[in-house]
């Protein structure tokens, strides 16, 4: 066994490697470039090296200096992770002509299977049914046009060497197809240094369901079952899950024995995936191979007791599997939600800047009879006070739950959700919680194109529909009485002019445009000691219990004797008496006033923000790599105006009206701060 291992990644999975090879009693080598100086998986490493600037080109996709780094510690070995180089089939086999053991399966097998085009066609010699399609390189972009003609719309074009929804687009005409061909290309060259292209038929409403393989140096494969990704948002997963809700015994069966074929067809050596889609009558098509790690692998891992992370690295040693296949458990069932640094409520741009707050819910311990997590668990990369940098995946957490069921894991990701604290940047923790709730989720009623059906017209705060709404007004006036009881009990007050707290408030809801909804609340039956309190609200009744105390973000307790966690932040944007009250994914701001303010407070004038319409603003952090128009251009709604660059992604700003340009305001290669102008037209 390795005494030493490099870990040639960041975030959270070299987080989750390093908690793993700590467990093995394993040394830890970590690399960081200067956006991650600080970052949590360098701190937990024993070891870590600079490699680069910020920029991944320049920092973990530079192998020469990850090979160096190895050499300079003395580590035997390096785990990849997934993304950057954990599919390069040439730093593979450099990282093994050193002497030093890649954490993965050897580099014949990533040229085979880790190649879309190859393993395409190396599926087809094996009489494995794949989707049609144009699997050589496509040169240029009208070329592209006429092979999606061919082939017949819509079509999927995708970058041979893609990954994690990076390089790949779907298009229904020539006009899409064009540009989707050239985006993708750059995608590509950008994220993978590798721009070949491809395209398929792309099936329409097809669930995406993926078989996890587990391979060794002996010639033996099993496959751990199958994860259900099909909830998916611009091809990116957002909610996986283990076991699969849709296929049958039989077709997990069949699905599993093909995986296993096609990995012993290339004598496979490691954790792999092997990716299907799967049709209405539970016909199943090979997609692609990921000859790595996955980001959903925590899944597999509850419903099977295995630790993956702990197996490829004893696989690399050249152990053999500890387990055949008859050996491979489903027990219980596993969600995971991906949470990302996004904001939901804007077209789910990139959201980076600093963590104010970070709190993930508290984790489960690992039942050491079974193996099995019981509960939940987050692998993450983060942690509070920390950068969400601009360079990287916006990936900033997976928060993972192990039920008995399908239903009692969805109970326990809800919860799991309300208790999840982040400020200081957006989340979709609100999405995730709509998705949760969504009544077809809950059926299992669902395929790939689940959230462009319901949110294809982006998500708003009003797709979140609360159970009882009004629980959060008496929540916010709970939380108002509770904040004013610590008033009244600050000692040295002058006698007779004491702070008292009535019972009577009124909950004014804030909404978008200005408008306020008020709704009076009576508070009271108070217990300081206890935390318990009566709110009486809209004619209701709730009797809510509590040790929450001023400046806590998260609130636990009960509500009628039922337990419930929730959110508080008091001090919302630029309004200091605004409270904001969140639950299962709906997010109340309002100020609590006495009746009297409340009459007052009605009486104040309104201040509509000022007009921004003649500006192309930016909608998040970013850096501006190109602007197509100049001074006095006429430009058309809908025409390309800039490009920006943030987190791996190319994100296309198109005028919104007609319009005569006035000036350009940023130039090209600069680095722009959310809603900062970059083009204002005429008046």
């Amino acid at each position: 066994m390795f005494d030493k291992i490099l870990i040639a990644n960041r975030g959270e999975i070299a987080c989750r490697v390093i908690k793993t090879a700590r467990k093995m009693g394993i040394q830890t080598v970590a690399v960081y470039s200067d956006a991650d100086r600080d970052a949590r998986h360098v701190q937990l490493a024993d070891e870590a090296v600079h490699i680069g600037a910020a920029p991944s080109r320049e920092s973990y996709l530079q192998a020469d200096r990850i090979i160096a780094a190895c050499k300079q510690t003395g580590a035997q070995a390096v785990h990849p992770g997934y993304g950057f180089l954990s599919e390069n089939e040439d730093f593979a086999r450099r990282v093994e002509e050193e002497g030093i053991v890649f954490i993965g399966p050897k580099h014949h097998s990533i040229a085979a299977m880790g190649d879309k085009i190859a393993s395409k066609k190396l599926a087809n010699a094996a009489k494995v049914n794949t989707i049609p399609g144009w699997n050589d390189a496509i040169e240029s972009a009208e070329r592209a046009v006429a092979i999606a003609g061919d082939i017949g719309y819509p079509v999927m074009i995708k970058a041979s060497a893609g990954g994690g929804g990076k390089g790949l687009r779907v298009a229904y005409n020539d006009k899409e197809a064009f540009e989707g061909f050239t985006s993708c290309r750059n995608e590509a060259r950008n994220s993978f240094g590798d721009d070949r292209v491809f395209i398929e038929k792309f099936v329409e409403e097809p669930r995406h369901i993926e078989i996890q393989v587990l391979g060794d140096a002996h010639g033996n494969v099993v496959y751990l079952n199958e994860r259900e990704c099909s909830i998916q948002r611009r091809h990116q997963k957002v909610i996986e899950e283990a076991p699969s809700p849709f296929i049958s015994d039989a077709t997990r069966k069949a699905m599993g024995e093909q995986a296993v074929a096609l990995a012993k067809a290339v004598n496979y050596q490691s954790a792999g995936t092997v990716e299907f889609v799967v049709g209405k009558d539970q016909s199943f098509y090979f997609l692609e191979m990921n000859t790595r790690l996955q980001v959903e692998h925590p899944v597999t891992e509850c419903i099977t007791g295995l630790d993956l992370v702990e197996l490829m690295i004893r696989v690399a040693a050249g152990e053999k599997l500890p387990l055949a296949q008859a050996d491979v458990k489903r027990e219980g069932w596993a969600i995971e939600c991906r949470i990302n640094a996004e904001d939901p409520f804007r077209n789910f741009l990139p959201s980076t800047g600093r963590l104010v707050r970070f709190q993930p819910p508290k984790e489960s311990m690992w039942a050491a009879d079974t193996g099995h997590l019981h509960g939940v668990r987050v692998d993450t990369g983060v942690m509070e006070g920390g950068e969400i940098p601009m360079y990287y995946d916006s990936m900033i957490a997976k928060l993972i739950v192990h039920g008995t069921d399908r239903r009692d894991a969805i109970a326990k990701m809800r919860e799991a959700l309300n208790g999840f604290v982040i400020r200081g940047i957006s989340s979709n923790v609100p999405f995730q919680a709509a998705l949760l709730a969504h009544p077809k989720f809950v059926a299992g009623d669902f395929n790939t194109g689940f959230i462009a059906e319901h949110y294809g017209k982006g998500f708003r705060a009003e797709d979140v529909a609360h159970d009882d709404p009004d629980f959060l007004v008496a929540l916010a006036a709970y939380v108002n009485r509770r904040a004013l009881q610590r008033s009244a009990g600050i000692s040295g007050q002058m006698r007779g002019h004491e702070f008292r707290v009535g019972e009577d408030f009124v909950v004014v809801q804030l909404g978008e445009g200005g408008e306020a909804r008020r709704h009076p609340a009576r508070v009271s039956d108070f217990q300081a000691v206890s935390g318990s309190s009566v709110v009486e609200t809209n004619g209701k009744r709730y009797e809510i219990c509590s040790t929450w105390h001023l400046g806590a973000s998260r609130i636990r307790g009960t509500v009628g004797g039922r337990p419930f966690t929730a959110q508080v932040e008091r001090g919302v944007g630029k309004n200091p008496l605004a409270l904001a009250n969140s639950h299962d994914g709906t997010r109340m701001v309002a100020m609590v006033f006495t009746p009297r303010t409340a009459e007052l407070h009605a009486l104040m004038p309104y201040k509509a923000p000022p007009d921004m319409s003649r500006y192309v603003l930016s909608p998040m952090p970013g850096l501006l790599v190109d602007v197509a128009v100049q001074p006095g251009q006429k430009v058309q709604a809908g025409e390309r105006v800039a490009v920006i660059e943030a987190m791996k992604m190319e994100n296309v700003l198109f005028a919104a009206a007609d319009g005569v340009v006035s000036k350009v305001l940023a130039g090209k290669g600069e680095s722009l701060a959310v809603d900062q102008p970059i083009v204002e037209f005429e008046a």
